[in-house]
């Protein structure tokens, strides 16, 4: 019996004597992209979440990073030991395989410490397994220059993570257009260059090269013992938390349809034009006891907020957005901000993560920018501390909290606000928005998942999903050709009794106009009404549309399908907003093809096609 012992202890240690081991990367960890002597340049948009420094050089180029710029300082001084130590630690892993220069095309490999001895290409796909053990690991040990085909990618499976993959290169790494990579590339002495449309799952460290990135999405890697992002502690806002729409001293006016869930009024000044059936929640007309304590309470909230010390410094305000990713963090802006496409907010998981963001100016957004929430980011967990006037422009989607401080707020018309806006001093403007306290002092009727609709041949289907449905009589679907004015399409009834459940529904718009603006509420049982959010939903002549474009040397070329005939043109923009470019446009055809001139300078642009007064399509496009 012994003996059995003895050999069962023996295989495992020899089993796991095998196993690849990850190296001590230390605060190398914390950078995205890092040399240690070198410069670091950015060519167009790039999202990176992460550090981004270099021991001896200068960052150029880069806009808004979900991270630190270091140059030269302590930190990189740090990194850079560390990042040699960690380099000295994968040159000295014992291979298990040795493999040879090309990598990819479909091969799997398991995990261990690969040797490879010549010039290496990653080619199509390359796949890592991980066998179900969440810590195995991958070292690829490669003794010249490493490259990579277009479109070539690393997946991983069974347990497989980037955070346990490590590439250690002698020489340079240039990663070819599309290429996305998975895990630390720790390049000795030697360069790192990663082009348009690459995405690196993990780190791009040289332990002495210059590292250039061009309109590429790069960011650390999570599991491995990295840091479980909560974010700051959640502000408090006591009484103000009761009320969507407030401001301390000022006066609150309505123009057209606007539905509220939550409290609206003002603590100095008269609130008007808010229709009391579209609002569920108290309309405080003039001041009262509970005015005066949202105003003290959103007082102090503020000046806390404001005292608050902040983690990652956004240091283009005036390029906040354009596909920008943050994650938990306490974040500042230190000018005028202007919110233009999208800001998406990851919270990689965790439901409970705080966001914080502080901005020492003015905000404003272009008309349809969003902020997005995505990997189980909450709107309640969302805050926004504005020193100046807040702008949020026509169909624009905001989530979280706005706190303004000393400034007026203006939503206008079609907005979504998830969550609320207050200000502790200024006058408040609404215009037919829809606004939802992610806090209300009294239990809702449901709780929303979603609503969207789609063009099916010849009829628009509008689906939503709800759940905890306590109380709730019926839904009302109603609809709009400008978004401004609704009359009902549709209502259904349901038992008031169906308890914690999610329940699907649908309905159809058998009558849809070219372009539709769905929105939809819920009736309960004592006549109270509450607004969800408004969707725009485009159907065509009972044919699909469809818009798409592609390079034709030296022009773009839109091609159109099942588009109604008239006068338009195709724009295109920059990324901050300005129109670099129109051609006008006839439409005789349904189906046609037109060339407009490719721009002289690499980048991302927006494309936007306008056919009679309406937008028909509005996409990002590479230039490169």
């Amino acid at each position: 019996m012994k003996k059995n012992i003895l050999l069962i202890i023996s295989i495992l240690v020899i089993k796991s004597s095998l196993f690849a081991q990850a190296p001590t990367l230390g605060t190398a960890a914390n950078f995205a992209l890092f040399t240690s002597v070198g410069a670091i340049t950015n060519t167009g948009i790039s999202h990176v979440t992460g550090h981004v420094g270099s021991n001896s050089g200068a960052g150029t180029g880069f806009g808004n990073v979900n991270g630190v710029m270091h140059s030269s300082n302590g930190t990189t001084g740090i990194a850079a030991a560390d990042l040699n130590t960690a380099y000295l630690q994968l040159n000295s892993a014992i291979p298990n395989y040795f493999h040879a220069p090309l990598l990819g095309n479909g091969d799997t490999l398991v995990p261990g410490v690969y040797s490879i001895s010549g010039v290496t290409v990653l080619s199509g796909n390359l796949i890592l397994n991980g066998q179900g053990d969440s810590n195995a690991v991958f070292i690829f040990q490669i003794q010249a220059a490493f490259s990579s085909n277009a479109a070539s990618k690393v997946k991983l499976i069974n347990g497989a993570q980037a955070c346990n993959v490590f590439w250690k290169v002698e020489g340079l790494v240039d990663l070819a257009s599309g290429t996305y990579m998975r895990g630390t590339i720790v390049a000795n002495n030697a360069a790192i260059n990663m082009h348009a449309l690459d995405t690196l799952e993990g780190r791009a460290l040289s332990t002495g090269g210059a590292i250039g990135i061009t309109n590429v999405m790069a960011y650390t890697p999570i599991g491995c013992g990295s840091p479980y992002l909560t974010g700051p502690i959640m502000p408090t806002l006591g009484s103000a938390s009761c009320f969507t729409l407030f401001t301390s001293n000022g006066a609150l006016a309505n123009a057209g349809t606007t539905n509220v869930t939550g409290d609206v009024g003002t603590n100095v000044g008269l609130t008007t034009g808010f229709n009391p059936l579209l609002v569920n929640g108290t309309i405080h007309p003039i001041p009262d006891g509970a005015t005066a304590a949202a105003a003290a309470d959103l007082l102090n909230a503020a000046n806390l907020i404001n005292i608050m010390p902040y983690d990652i410094e956004l240091l283009y305000p005036a390029q906040f957005g354009n596909d920008l990713v943050l994650t938990p963090h306490t974040y500042v802006m230190n000018a005028a901000t202007a919110l233009t496409g999208n800001v998406y907010l990851n919270a990689q998981g965790n439901a409970n993560a705080v966001f914080l963001i502080k901005i020492y100016g003015a905000l404003s957004t272009s008309t349809f920018s969003n902020v997005i929430l995505i990997n189980g980011t909450q709107a309640k967990n969302v805050f926004w501390l504005v020193s100046g006037a807040v702008s949020i422009n026509d169909y624009s989607i905001f989530n979280g909290t706005i706190i303004s401080q000393n400034g007026a707020i203006d939503l206008t018309t079609g907005v979504t606000l998830n969550g609320s806006a207050l200000t502790t001093n200024g006058a408040y403007s609404t215009a037919a928005i829809t606004a939802i306290s992610t806090t209300p002092c009294f239990a809702l009727p449901v709780n929303w998942i979603s609503f969207d609709g789609q063009f099916k041949q010849n009829h628009v289907e509008l689906n939503w999903v709800t759940e905890n449905a306590i109380n709730n009589h019926y839904y009302t679907i109603e609809r709009s050709i400008d978004g401004k004015e609704f009359s009902e399409l549709n209502r259904v009834y349901v038992d008031p009794n169906l308890g914690a459940e999610k329940h699907e529904y649908t309905a159809i718009d058998q009558q849809a106009s070219m372009l539709n603006f769905y929105r939809i509420s819920q009736t309960d049982i004592n006549g109270q009404a509450s607004f969800y959010k408004t969707i725009k939903v485009v159907k065509y002549n009972n044919h699909e549309v469809n818009i798409t474009h592609r390079f034709v040397g030296n022009t773009i070329e839109v091609q159109t399908k099942g588009i109604e005939k008239g006068d338009g043109f195709i724009e295109l923009y920059t990324m901050s907003g300005q129109k670099y470019s129109s051609q006008a446009i006839k439409v005789i055809e349904e189906n046609a093809n037109y060339q407009i001139p490719m721009p002289k300078h690499e980048g991302v642009y927006i494309l936007h096609v306008v056919l009679n007064g309406k937008s028909m399509s509005h996409e990002k496009i590479m230039v490169y």
